[in-house]
């Protein structure tokens, strides 16, 4: 059934250990700096019972009857992308910024299993039972699912066995229950989600006594011996109208430590199988990566629009120099939006009968939002001016001495006066410019792998026989040329 955002605050607070800023966390629904991040997470199991929103939302089972979350569904037809799509973005307006890890960007990670399952019935048929099992649990119980992946690693030039072996993940013993794992893994929204797909990081799986670090499963994030370890949020440095996105969508990583915690048989999605750890990091952003270059799509549209209005209040949007800025802009959020639609309308069946997007458009549109995102988001800082670094706060603006003079120099004309301008700068500020905008920034390079990784995928999708055979044929070239790879 879908819950409500009372009933997913009440299923977290199961005594976990949290630590953030040098305390410890006693409910993390209320603690100031994960509160809005869990309303925002709450606000979207509502939007699933609103009447206004219900339908974007949520589809009904045709066996059960039941309504469940659009973003679980499996993947089948063009239309279920099309209303994951509108789903993602009335999340997104609703959460008044880019909130990334809730959940419709990680559960794609279990899809990829899923068409996997050959391959995990190589080792142990019941993986492939688990997973089957965990993906109906995943659309009818609406838990809030995320995804594990980085390691701390410690010395990347060692082994794990040459140095402390708990920088990686791994399996310490087995029990009649399940397994034992050891280890630490960083992780977004980890500390405030209801369970996770834990899964390897290890690139290369071509060594056999790796095994023991090649182990997969659901994991419950109220397991006795998990310790979330958070870095600072930013919500709650500074009010919320001086920094409206950092106290509204900040999302708190986590080092999640393994104290010898047990995973069940039945969580367990693969163990000691290199070649199902070396299949799962080569198709782990099949489907995910598809809202994740989604929300870069939002996040040039609130560029664009701060960029916009900071010219419109002064003036300059007919300055030809100024709509060159624009258009850039434009054409960078046109060219992302472009691969989402082509991605969906070329969409390919996969191994496991869903339909995942067309894997060369999505990953070429993935390498393309994020490879210009940091000149994009210049560009936007150019538009909106020096101000957005300069600008007093809200305090000052409220003081009786001061505020007549900030009155007379921050209004503009008789639409834009200096309340009105003062929020937008403190927005474009927040959006381009803050701990939190260069948290963001760099964010990207955590979130769907690094851009060797992502321009690796775009290799192992992009179709190459098309032009080895144009070339081919153009050059006239023996048959004894041989293109194959």
């Amino acid at each position: 059934m879908i819950r409500t955002g009372d009933e997913y605050r009440e299923s977290i607070r199961d005594g976990r250990q949290v630590w953030v800023d040098g305390e410890k966390v006693d409910d993390v629904t209320r603690h100031p700096m994960f509160k809005p991040i869990v309303d925002v997470r709450a606000r979207i199991h509502d939007l699933a019972h609103e009447e206004a929103t219900r339908e974007r939302m949520t589809y009904r089972d045709e066996e059960t009857g039941e309504l469940n979350a659009i973003a679980n569904r499996l993947p089948r037809t063009r239309e279920d992308w099309q209303d994951k799509r509108t789903a993602v973005e009335l999340v997104q307006r609703a959460a008044g910024g880019v909130a990334t890890r809730v959940g419709d960007e990680t559960i794609g990670e279990m899809w990829s299993l899923y068409d996997g399952q050959d391959v995990l019935n190589e080792v142990d048929p019941r993986f492939s039972e688990n997973i089957r099992r965990h993906l109906a649990k995943a659309i009818t119980a609406d838990p809030f699912h995320v995804s594990a992946n980085t390691d701390p690693k410690g010395d990347r030039s060692k082994a794990p066995k040459d140095q402390d072996p708990d920088m990686l993940l791994h399996v310490v013993r087995e029990t009649d229950n399940g397994i034992v794992v050891r280890g630490a893994k960083y992780e977004t929204a980890a500390a405030y989600a209801n369970q996770a797909f834990t899964k390897p990081t290890i690139a290369n799986w071509g060594n056999d006594t790796m095994s023991d670090y090649a182990v997969g499963f659901v994991l419950d994030m109220g397991a006795p011996g998990l310790k979330f370890v958070c870095r600072n949020g930013f919500a709650g440095r500074a009010p919320a109208s001086d920094y409206p996105l950092s106290n509204r969508v900040d999302e708190v990583e986590s080092l999640v430590i393994f104290d010898d915690v047990e995973i069940p048989w039945e969580d367990v999605l693969f163990y000691q199988h290199t070649r199902a750890a070396s299949f799962i990091r080569a198709t782990l952003h099949r489907y995910s990566a598809f809202p994740f270059v989604q929300r870069t799509l939002h996040l040039a549209d609130l560029m664009i629009g701060s960029a916009l209005w900071n010219v419109k209040q002064t003036g300059l949007e007919r300055q030809p120099a100024v709509q060159e800025k624009l258009a850039q802009l434009a054409c960078y959020r046109e060219t992302v939006n472009a691969h989402l639609t082509a991605a969906i309308a070329m969409a390919e069946p996969s191994p496991g009968g869903l339909l995942m997007p067309n894997q060369s458009l999505l990953y070429t549109g993935r390498v393309v939002a994020l490879s210009q995102l940091p000149t994009m988001m210049h560009t936007a800082r150019e538009l909106c001016g020096g101000q957005i670094c300069i600008t007093p706060d809200s305090a000052t603006f409220a003081d009786p001495e001061v505020a007549p003079w900030l009155e007379k120099y921050y209004t503009v004309n008789e639409n834009w006066v200096a309340e009105d301008r003062r929020r937008l700068l403190a927005f474009a500020r927040d959006l381009l410019n803050s701990d939190y905008a260069g948290h963001r920034l760099t964010f990207q390079l955590f979130a769907q792998s690094p851009p060797f990784a992502q321009l690796g995928a775009v290799y192992r999708a992009f179709d190459f026989d098309g032009p080895l055979d144009l070339v081919k044929a153009a050059a006239d070239l023996s048959d004894k040329v041989d293109g194959s790879r």
